[in-house]
């Protein structure tokens, strides 16, 4: 009788963990984590000129310095006070930073898209052209993507989640984290 080895794990892209150092912590079973971050610093070397890389929140810093030091980039963080899900508030330290710049707002995940949309708010007429709001998942909570856009931005994701607003292929990074799978299972 053959018997194929399996066992379960985890592989999956830029999890959000903010309150959890690593999945680990979570499951019992072996995880891989990969991170976008080097596909987003691509993407944005070949289509924007002279960025500056913004966190829309200290939560996003960890994304963003990897993101902007793979873009050769200068990067900065907003400040939030988050209110409620649909609530929050975003400020930023230093608006000479915009100057001559394209603002480029990168986060893990946009979802009720509510802190982009006021980020995108504080920064359009504020900054030489247009936002660019890039996030790793897209999910796009009522619609958010509309209104993120109806704000001023133009949105761009991985294709972690299916939508009109992917423009990054994450499928080689998924490649190989499963074949690094399948060479410890053999």
């Amino acid at each position: 009788m053959l018997s194929i080895g399996w066992s379960p794990s985890i592989r999956t892209v830029d999890p959000h963990l903010h309150r959890y150092g690593s999945l680990s912590e979570i499951y019992r079973i072996p995880t891989r984590v990969v991170h976008a971050a080097p596909l987003i610093s691509q993407w944005i070397k070949a289509h924007v000129q002279n960025p500056l890389i913004i966190g829309p929140d200290s939560e996003s810093e960890q994304w963003v310095s990897a993101v902007a030091i793979g873009a050769d980039a200068p990067w900065t963080v907003l400040e939030k006070t988050r209110r409620g899900d649909r609530d929050v508030e975003i400020s930023i330290r230093n608006l000479v930073d915009l100057d001559g710049r394209t603002p480029v707002l990168v986060d893990d995940i946009v979802s009720s898209g509510r802190t982009m949309i006021e980020a995108v708010r504080l920064i359009v007429g504020r900054a030489a052209s247009a936002p660019i709001c890039v996030a790793v998942h897209g999910l796009f909570a009522d619609q958010s993507d509309i209104l993120i856009t109806q704000a001023g931005a133009h949105v761009v994701t991985t294709n972690s989640v299916p939508h009109a607003t992917n423009a990054i292929d994450i499928g080689p990074l998924l490649a190989n984290a499963i074949s690094e799978l399948a060479v410890a299972a053999s």
